[in-house]
């Protein structure tokens, strides 16, 4: 059989919306992101780079021919630096939030995440978010301007972002170190993260009470960047074809089995 028609049998037998993806032809990409926020992306043990944010923004680079480059930031850099242009792409387990759109674009939602209670493992004190609240002597820890800081200070406590019960860490990683440490008793985070520290913890982490929100995570843009529409059809396509239920499966069944 000619290759050429070989080739049209092969691309009839995609989906539609993968059939439908524009060619970037090789376009150099930049994507920042902060690697502290597993499963999404995170350094493992032997030094790389791994995670689900990065599996699909592979497949996305696959599908629409982009050749992409990775920078690392912390989450206050995050959003002005791709607002200034600074970089093409920002992926860290963004939420998609009104105020937000205002500096940045978004891609379509590519997950959507609960809002949970992670606490020691020998916590007793509480085992909700009204039980927390109630104890002023407990404190939670968290990064400023992010989605866990805000729900704490206007869904869990009183409205002041000032309140001292609320510990201000630069990183998610090191808002879990003083959970661990004692220097805090509660990190609010959405649930797939929360539950591969749960269980790479060895039982020092739990999740306790019902989820105080929902939230769904989009990759950044500059404002107007034509980057979006491709990456929107190349997610489009990867959710049709089961790509992105396999890497759910991959980061959040598979990977906390192993833990």
């Amino acid at each position: 059989m000619p290759a050429r028609l070989l080739l049209a049998l092969a691309l009839l037998a995609l989906p539609a919306a993968a059939r439908d993806l524009p060619d970037l032809n090789g376009r150099a990409v930049t994507v920042v992101t902060e690697n502290a926020y597993p499963p999404l992306q995170f350094i493992d043990a032997s030094g790389h780079a791994v995670g689900w944010e990065y599996d699909a923004m592979a497949e996305i680079a696959k599908r629409l021919d982009l050749k992409v480059s990775y920078a690392t930031a912390g989450w206050d850099e995050m959003i002005p630096a791709i607002s200034e242009g600074r970089y093409d792409i920002g992926m860290t387990g963004i939420t998609i939030r009104e105020d937000r759109k205002e500096k940045v674009d978004f891609s379509d939602p590519y997950m959507r995440s609960e809002m949970v209670l992670m606490v020691r493992g020998d916590e007793d004190r509480f085992d909700d978010a009204a039980s927390f609240a109630a104890d002023r002597t407990l404190r939670m820890a968290a990064q400023p301007g992010t989605t866990p800081f805000y729900v704490g200070v206007y869904e869990m406590l009183d409205g002041d972002e000032h309140n001292p019960r609320i510990v201000l860490f630069d990183t998610f990683g090191a808002s879990v170190q003083a959970l661990l440490a004692g220097e805090a008793d509660l990190v609010l985070t959405d649930a797939t993260a929360g539950a591969g520290y749960v269980a790479g913890s060895e039982g020092k982490l739990k999740i306790v009470g019902e989820p105080v929100g929902t939230e769904e995570f989009g990759f950044i843009f500059p404002k107007g960047s034509d980057l979006v529409a491709p990456v929107n059809a190349a997610l489009a396509s990867m959710r049709e074809d089961g790509t992105l239920e396999a890497i759910d499966r991959k980061w959040f069944l598979d990977f906390k089995m192993k833990q």
